[in-house]
């Protein structure tokens, strides 16, 4: 039977554009007690009835549990639920601080949103601070909101950090291939020296090295790979490593 999901299997690789539109829909004199496959929208992607509406221009990219979604070279970043991101704090208003997250507008983020915190230990948050954090609403009629806690109330890794390093912004298409599972751009800069980094679905990445100028070093080269080869990548590495020693 010709399914929604063979049909994106179909177009996975392939750009796609805003207006293209996916049908769910059974052949004629089709069993009506059928279930329709599960099919889950990633960014890019918007279910309507039945129907799913491709709202942005990029590749359909596909991964297990039938997980769609378009990769695209967007700068602009546009809050989605669920996804992790690297915010600034810019200010303070009663118990809400005002997080610029790269969107057309601020994020909120309470302060009983960290780990630990309650009325009398409130979190040591100061404008100006990085905050990573994951958003709990994020849709067009309402303003986006931020957490520094998973569902067991557990940091997980986010809060207040930054203290030293380099903030920088990259496309949110170079963003999902560093966070890809064996990422072989970080597994390629790892081998020239060591480094921290953490990476948010907003397109923003901090780095921290052992020195500033290998940090900056480690910025540039992040920046630089975007649009190259692997093969371009290992190359330029290379070269980078031969130097720097």
């Amino acid at each position: 039977m010709d399914t929604v999901h063979a049909r994106f299997k179909d177009k996975i690789g392939e750009v796609l554009l805003p207006g293209d539109v996916f049908k769910f829909s059974l052949p004629e004199g089709g069993d009506c007690n059928v279930k329709t496959e599960k099919i889950i929208c990633g960014p890019g992607l918007r279910r309507n009835g039945e129907e799913v509406h491709v709202c942005k221009s990029g590749i359909l990219r596909h991964k297990q549990a039938n997980l769609y979604w378009i990769d695209s070279q967007q700068r602009r970043y546009i809050p989605t639920k669920g996804e992790s991101v690297i915010g600034i704090v810019t200010a303070k208003s009663g118990d809400i601080y005002k997080v610029d997250v790269g969107g057309s507008e601020q994020a909120s983020l309470s302060y009983l949103a960290f780990e630990g915190s309650t009325k009398r230990n409130r979190p040591n948050v100061q404008v100006g601070d990085l905050v990573y954090g994951q958003f709990t609403i994020a849709n067009k009629d309402m303003e986006p909101e931020l957490v520094c806690i998973d569902s067991c109330g557990r940091a997980n890794g986010m809060g207040v950090f930054g203290a030293d390093g380099l903030l920088f912004k990259v496309s949110v298409g170079l963003v999902r291939r560093l966070l890809a599972p064996q990422s072989e751009i970080v597994k390629d800069l790892e081998k020239i020296f060591p480094f921290e980094t953490v990476v948010g679905l907003n397109g923003r990445v901090w780095v921290k090295a052992k020195t500033v100028q290998q940090t900056l070093i480690v910025a540039n080269l992040l920046e630089t790979c975007e649009n190259m080869t692997s093969q371009q990548r290992q190359t330029l590495f290379k070269k980078v490593t031969e130097g720097s020693f």
